[in-house]
């Protein structure tokens, strides 16, 4: 964990070669890859890909290397995640899939990726009922970024009338926020 922490990557393979669990768990149920992705040990997180660790195991509050790019904006490691395989059906702690707060903070380009390198579920809806452009409406100032982002969604099959859990259409959730440059990208759309 140490070694992966630190990118110490001569140490991982020695532990590797030595016998250990790549798949061990520390503190919080976090595997060595998770860790080296949290520290930005890109060269461990592909050593660790490389020999053979499970992408996909979950710690305590639902992190896994792929879904904590997604969350915090790590283009580079998203890309490594993509080419390893991850699953894209787990969810965050709040029943998004990767896309989903990707959306919500306004990382263009982890959207841009996963919008044009995977088959991720652009209409995932999350435990409060949200897709991924109602979260990007929603949970965000409205800005060129966000905009831009529901621009994309639309344009990779986001449904534009789902609505939220009590019934709201994204273009109501755009005028109420005040947010018409978003309110003009929907109705542009064909959104009622």
């Amino acid at each position: 964990m140490e070694a992966a922490a630190k990118g110490d990557v001569e140490t991982l393979k020695q532990c590797v070669e030595q016998g250990a669990d790549i798949n061990v768990r520390g503190k919080a149920k976090r595997t060595a890859i998770l860790i080296a992705a949290m520290n930005d040990q890109l060269e461990a997180v592909a050593y660790l890909i490389s020999a053979g660790a499970d992408i996909d195991l979950q710690d305590e509050t639902c992190f896994n290397p792929f879904l904590y790019g997604c969350i915090n904006g790590k283009l580079e490691l998203i890309k490594m995640m993509i080419r390893a395989n991850p699953n894209l059906e787990l969810l965050t702690r709040f029943g998004g899939v990767g896309l989903t707060p990707a959306c919500e903070k306004g990382h263009v380009d982890v959207v841009r990726e996963l919008l044009t390198t995977t088959d991720i579920n652009v209409n995932h809806t999350n435990y409060l009922g949200w897709t991924p452009l109602i979260e990007a409406i929603t949970l965000n100032d409205g800005g060129s970024k966000q905009q831009e982002i529901i621009k994309m969604l639309i344009e990779h099959g986001a449904n534009i009338q789902m609505t939220d859990e009590y019934g709201v259409t994204p273009l109501e959730l755009a005028r109420r926020k005040g947010y018409t440059e978003i309110e003009q990208i929907l109705l542009q759309a064909g959104a009622q």
